[in-house]
């Protein structure tokens, strides 16, 4: 695993062999970071990483500069890795590491977000309810993004907050925005 931006670029990082989790290519990583870069300013980011795994995406967050990335792991074995690696990068006041489980967090979860980001297990009983979960329980602000990570099984397109939907090789990433009720 390795930062492919901002001020930690470059930087490797092995989970380890007994490490389970799928973590997001470079490749798709990097196509994803180039979108939200003419999207976003990282810098007033608040950001929420859903199923972190490996942290990579949290560390690109906080790499670029976003104020504060919290994310939610409930693998022991991810969370200590995790947590090395923010010790090692000097992260302690800006990534905020908590071990529980994302479908009890989400319910329980009193602040908002700039962006959230899951990237659950592709074969996640119940991954088509996370975008119904995080937008009923108003997790992102009403000009905030929500990105699911999801294999090639699931399909978004009928959802009415889905706005765009990419794909790098068996990575698909679906973007949706909360309805603003007026």
């Amino acid at each position: 695993m390795r930062i492919i931006g901002g001020e930690l670029k470059g930087r490797l990082f092995k989970p380890g062999k007994n490490f389970k989790a799928r973590p997001t290519t470079d490749f798709a990583r990097e196509n994803l970071f180039n979108i939200l870069s003419n999207r976003i300013d990282f810098e007033d980011t608040k950001v929420l990483d859903l199923f972190s795994g490996t942290g990579s995406i949290s560390f690109e967050f906080a790499s670029r500069g976003s104020q504060s990335v919290t994310s939610v792991e409930i693998d022991h074995v991810h969370y200590a890795f995790i947590a090395s690696v923010i010790l090692q990068l000097h992260l302690e006041k800006v990534v905020h590491l908590l071990r529980y489980d994302v479908l009890k967090f989400i319910p329980r979860c009193t602040e908002q977000y700039d962006l959230i980001f899951a990237d659950p297990p592709y074969q996640l009983k119940g991954l088509s309810r996370i975008p119904d979960l995080v937008l009923k329980h108003d997790l992102i602000k009403s000009d905030g993004i929500f990105i699911l990570e999801h294999g090639k099984s699931d399909n978004f397109a009928a959802h009415p907050n889905l706005f765009e939907e990419r794909v790098y090789g068996s990575v698909h990433f679906s973007f949706f925005k909360p309805t603003v009720n007026k």
